[in-house]
């Protein structure tokens, strides 16, 4: 952080760092087993079960939860991880424009 930053040069850093943060999503991805609907299947008999991954959040006040199809699940982690150093970037650059401001 530097003392004699003006606003404008941390609008400038901010957009420069979020630009790199793609892709983003907020949320967490979980690894979840479950049943599936066939009869007489080996895997739910054993109670094993089927792996699935979910991506769950929250959107207006409101749980959600997607489903992530397994080619994406890579790309998903990458999403989030990039989402949670997004907020970290929020939380540096409110600080960075208040001393600004100063």
């Amino acid at each position: 952080m530097k003392r004699s930053e003006k606003a404008e040069d941390v609008k400038r850093w901010f957009l420069r760092e979020a630009e790199r943060l793609w892709p983003l999503a907020l949320g967490s991805l979980s690894l979840r087993r479950g049943p599936c609907i066939r009869q007489n299947c080996s895997a739910c008999a054993s109670g094993q079960g089927h792996a699935s991954y979910a991506l769950s959040g929250r959107q207006g006040g409101r749980r959600f939860t997607l489903y992530v199809p397994q080619e994406a699940v890579a790309e998903v982690e990458q999403a989030v991880a990039n989402g949670r150093q997004l907020q970290e970037l929020l939380r540096e650059a409110g600080q960075r424009y208040l001393a600004s401001l100063k």
